[in-house]
């Protein structure tokens, strides 16, 4: 077969090429990319940026998620960190442009403890000289992608927010719906991300026990609100008399929650 002047220059030239480039350079994974290579930090606060796109994933990143049951353990990062403080601390990778989860654990492969692990943050009470190995993968929530920009920060955890509760002692009730209608006061800090209120009452109406449960969600600035809350019951109607309430309120800042959690009588006061 002949081959035309034009593309015989072009196959000389695709040769010239791959003679003088020679093979193409492959990117490597970070040096942090597994256990052995985990890169130290010496004091918080701490931040750094990593590019993960070639960053891989072995057996010793999915014996962590055998305890926490990530999506995907793909493009891990490594991190060792030994406080010389009593303290929590917050590791925190949500800046990066992917779904990174963060890992914490104690130990060494084969016998890892997870402390904490979750999409985007995980937070842990550390003990001065425990070693903590800090891991932030992705875990393909978003669906897109190997890794990307890893962005993680690693400082003392801010504390929980304040949270103060009051729950009067007599309620309201529908005669009508058999509705219960609990009030109280709530408080908890600015800083909380968000904040509930639940309560469960349980009443003795002649041979039936009549349980109900109720919940809303609360607004958090600081200053003390009243809050009213409806329980109906799921099996029958609250009539009238003392009732035993469960009442359970969280709020939930950057790291950690505030819980309140009341037991008592209250009696309730018919209205029509």
């Amino acid at each position: 077969m002949r081959v035309s002047p034009r593309l015989g220059a072009a196959v000389v030239a695709a040769l010239t090429i791959v003679a003088v480039t020679g093979t193409p350079a492959v990117a490597a994974p970070p040096t942090n990319d597994v256990y052995g290579g985990a890169e130290t930090v010496a004091a918080v606060p701490f931040s750094t940026t990593l590019n993960t796109t070639e960053a891989t994933t072995d057996a010793v990143d999915d014996e962590l998620n055998t305890v926490c049951g990530a999506p995907a353990m793909d493009a891990s990062a490594w991190y060792s960190f030994t406080p010389d403080t009593d303290d929590a601390f917050l590791a925190d990778a949500s800046a990066s442009n992917y779904s990174a989860g963060v890992f914490v654990a104690t130990g060494a492969p084969g016998s890892f403890e997870v402390l904490a692990c979750g999409p985007e943050f995980a937070a842990w009470q550390a003990t001065a000289g425990e070693t903590y190995s800090v891991v932030v993968i992705d875990d393909q929530t978003d669906g897109a992608g190997i890794g990307g920009e890893m962005r993680l920060s690693l400082d003392v955890a801010p504390p929980p927010p304040a949270l103060e509760v009051t729950v009067d002692s007599t309620a309201r009730f529908d005669s009508k719906t058999g509705t219960a209608i609990l009030t109280g006061t709530i408080l908890c800090g600015e800083d909380a991300e968000f904040a509930f209120l639940e309560a469960q009452l349980t009443q003795r109406v002649g041979r039936l026990l009549v349980r109900g449960f109720g919940g809303t969600d609360v607004t958090c600035d600081g200053t003390a609100r009243p809050w009213t809350l409806e329980v109906i019951g799921d099996n029958g109607l609250f009539k009238g008399g003392k009732t035993a309430s469960v009442t359970f309120a969280a709020a939930c800042g950057a790291a950690f929650c505030s819980e309140y959690v009341n037991e008592s009588t209250i009696q309730l006061k018919g209205r029509r």
